[in-house]
């Protein structure tokens, strides 16, 4: 997904955050520890202590679920983002070529058959 929330644009230093959600259930750090960092009110945003990149968030919007950073992935270049969300916040001309949008969050009725399309969908792994 990208996020175009002005919270996402201050803590990337870019137009939109790009992030992939997980089951909580199946992630787990599994050597070191992070520390919360990024904005201190709302999502828990986890970053490495070493190096502050941002790693991955959890928040009640997304309970359930890890949003892990495609950045971290070393395949990263293949996490193309299916969902773009908070159009409402994004700097014009900023685009990221999802193929949903959303002006603020996804209502979370909607998630069971976002994540349904997602996992028919072809594009999810580009080379």
């Amino acid at each position: 997904m990208a996020c175009h929330c002005t919270g996402c644009q201050r803590m990337t230093g870019g137009a939109f955050s790009l992030s992939s959600f997980y089951p909580a259930d199946r992630f787990t750090v599994t050597d070191g520890r992070t520390v919360r960092g990024g904005l201190k009110a709302g999502p828990d945003h986890q970053f490495c202590p070493e190096c502050m990149s941002w790693m991955f968030t959890t928040a009640k919007e997304i309970e359930g679920f890890v949003n892990v950073r495609s950045s971290m992935f070393d395949d990263a270049k293949k996490h193309r983002p299916y969902v773009e969300m908070f159009l409402a916040e994004a700097m014009p001309g900023a685009t990221s070529g999802a193929v949903r949008s959303y002006e603020g969050f996804p209502k979370e009725n909607e998630f069971p058959g976002l994540i349904a399309d997602y996992a028919e969908w072809d594009g999810r792994m580009m080379a």
